[in-house]
């Protein structure tokens, strides 16, 4: 059996700051339905459920330094990474068809950190940004 490969520094950074949005999604009435869900279209980095709206969001999470120079993240969600997540979430769609008669959004957390260490790190929700985009947004 082939040894998994050890993680990057950033994607520990990535994977403890989409953690820190899970929390903060379940803190705010959300169901985590789905963490790091991958199909041939590329990942959905947070599948997330609202039973009292009934909504269905789809969270790109961004975890930058807190000096960072694409605007925390913003500017890493471009027309071909939203394209990418909702090919995505389409597919997530047909694979779980309960979901598929709610209201879905795509939504955005932009996630900064301070410290010098993994042990040391600690992080801070700059901006999470409702339906930041939508499938329209895309096929112009």
């Amino acid at each position: 059996m082939p040894k998994p490969k050890p993680q990057t520094k950033n994607k520990i950074i990535g994977d403890r700051g989409e953690k820190f949005i899970c929390e903060y999604l379940e803190q705010n009435q959300w169901e985590i339905v789905a963490t790091q869900w991958h199909c041939r279209y590329g990942e959905l980095d947070i599948v997330a459920f609202q039973t009292t709206q009934k909504i269905l969001a789809f969270v790109e999470v961004k975890t930058r330094r807190s000096q960072g120079v694409d605007e925390q993240g913003l500017l890493a969600i471009t027309p071909t990474k939203q394209q990418k997540i909702i090919k995505a979430a389409l597919q997530f769609l047909a694979e779980f068809p309960q979901y598929e008669n709610y209201g879905c959004r795509f939504d955005v957390a932009l996630v900064s950190y301070l410290g010098n260490t993994p042990k040391t790190y600690e992080f801070q929700l700059e901006q999470y940004l409702d339906s930041a985009f939508e499938v329209e947004d895309c096929y112009d």
